[in-house]
């Protein structure tokens, strides 16, 4: 029997992997996006979850067993991230709701369930570590809960089951997104290489000598679809990590030997990349032009202010994955290995230099 599954965000880091992810299992995936682009094996479905006319209308003729829902709009204020993301979520369950086919939805959030939106990031009284699910919400407002809140009362009045799932930083391939830490220091990388600068960190002491820990695109696809198959993980939510941890004093040495540059060990002095980075538009646009990449803009590629809003944390970040280990989710990625792979494809498909 042939499953269809529907990806909100289909053009995403996580939705892209995601959608890669249902295909090789047999899935008929639809991609939803304000503007899709052409992916392989994927149905494209233009449509804006702001305009419930319109995203009726796009949705008519779809009739998907699973969504996966992996995008979300930043506002300039929590209270609007909270107004406009609950919107898009109760919106798309509201146009899906007369076909009655949905079984099961997955909702993709983050660490800031634990951590705090953009406003009071890393502020106040933190769970401690290693994040666990059981540790509640913080007591601030915060658009994730309100995206859960859409899921829950449509799950209840409409019987489908649901997962959230809360990744750490992803590593993942997107041109256009605006946090992509792995993308933006391989951009990164790829100038220091072409200027002859050094290979900087830029973040905080605490990051360079702490553990953490990322989550790959592709493992976040991986338990996104074994919770929409596992009775036992129907109605939960999980945390969605490689499995590893590392430090980035380690970390960065290892993205640094990859690009054949050198690494400098953190000094005490802050180095943020949007100060590093603030004159390379032209020096990218210049490589570019010259190695035939597809990508000149490099504001479409790099995102400085999400890399170091990650690297330049006063505190340690590390998560548990026990829940769905112990329901028998066994995925595992090793960082650098995620990292490399990322890179390969990146050259691979022209956005940085071949060498």
């Amino acid at each position: 029997m042939t499953r269809t599954a529907l990806v909100v965000g289909a053009t995403g880091i996580q939705g892209s992997a995601a959608a890669d992810r249902l295909l090789a299992r047999g899935y008929d995936v639809y991609g939803l996006a304000r503007n899709p682009k052409e992916q392989p094996g994927v149905k494209p479905v233009a449509a804006d979850l702001l305009e419930p006319g319109s995203l009726a209308e796009a949705l008519d003729a779809i009739a998907p067993d699973v969504v996966f829902v992996t995008t979300w709009l930043r506002q300039d204020t929590e209270k609007e991230n909270i107004r406009v993301n609950a919107t898009m979520v109760r919106n798309l369950l509201d146009a899906l709701r007369p076909k009655s086919s949905v079984r099961h939805v997955g909702l993709v959030t983050g660490l800031k369930h634990y951590l705090g939106p953009f406003e009071a990031y890393g502020k106040g009284e933190l769970p401690k570590t290693p994040f666990r699910e059981n540790q509640g919400r913080l007591d601030v407002e915060n658009f994730y809960y309100a995206q859960e809140d859409e899921v829950f009362a449509a799950a209840a009045r409409d019987g489908f089951t649901y997962s959230v799932h809360r990744p750490h930083t992803i590593i993942g391939k997107a041109v256009g997104n605006a946090m992509n830490m792995g993308q933006t220091l391989a951009v990164h990388a790829a100038i220091c290489k072409e200027t002859g600068r050094p290979f900087v960190f830029p973040g905080s002491k605490v990051q360079w000598e702490s553990l953490t820990d990322m989550t790959d695109a592709h493992q976040l696809a991986e338990q996104l679809i074994w919770a929409a198959e596992t009775p036992a993980a129907a109605n939960e939510d999980f945390n969605i990590v490689n499995g590893d941890v590392f430090r980035w004093n380690w970390m960065w040495h290892r993205i640094a030997d990859w690009f054949g540059i050198e690494a400098v060990d953190f000094d005490g002095t802050e180095r943020p990349l949007e100060t590093q980075m603030k004159d390379d538009a032209a020096i990218w646009k210049r490589l570019a032009t010259r190695e035939g990449l597809a990508e000149s803009d490099i504001t479409r590629l790099a995102s400085p202010w999400h890399t170091d809003a990650d690297l330049g944390r006063p505190i340690e970040v590390v998560t548990d994955m026990s829940k769905s280990r112990r329901l028998g989710f066994t995925g595992y990625v090793a960082t650098d290995a995620a990292f490399f792979d990322l890179f390969e494809r990146l050259r691979a498909d022209r956005i940085i230099p071949a060498g």
